[in-house]
């Protein structure tokens, strides 16, 4: 079973830093789409940013330039770079993966536009907390 735990969310204030931090309890080379959602409160849950398996990556138009998505197999560790941090930004962000099981992957497409993206997407870690103020 594939269990994902969030880290590195807190409070800051606005045009701070903050490394979110996504581990992982299966070898995410065999994932084929990695993904950062974020959810703020009264809202609809949102896609942030992708990272597929050759390394391609999408952003939501409101974090582009700001955020940058990375992972590292060696550690098994997503990661979401965040900068220019708004207040608009505070919300709860969970990380989500597919995974590979020999041929089969539960994922066929990797990009936060694509409106079934979170349904290809299995695991999901609880959230981390980020509270932007101004």
């Amino acid at each position: 079973q594939m269990q994902l735990v969030e880290s590195g969310g807190g409070s800051v204030q606005a045009g701070d830093s903050l490394k979110l931090s996504c581990g992982a309890s299966k070898d995410t080379s065999r994932s084929y789409c990695m993904a950062w959602f974020r959810q703020a409160p009264g809202e609809e849950r949102e896609g942030v940013a992708t990272i597929d398996s050759d390394g391609t990556t999408t952003y939501a138009d409101s974090v582009k330039g700001r955020f940058t998505i990375s992972k590292d197999n060696a550690n098994n560790t997503l990661y979401l770079e965040m900068n220019s941090l708004r207040p608009e930004d505070t919300a709860l962000y969970y990380c989500a993966t597919d995974f590979c099981d020999g041929d089969y992957c539960a994922a066929d497409y990797c990009a936060v536009d694509h409106w079934g993206l979170q349904y290809g997407l299995d695991y999901w870690g609880e959230g981390t907390l980020v509270n932007i103020s101004s």
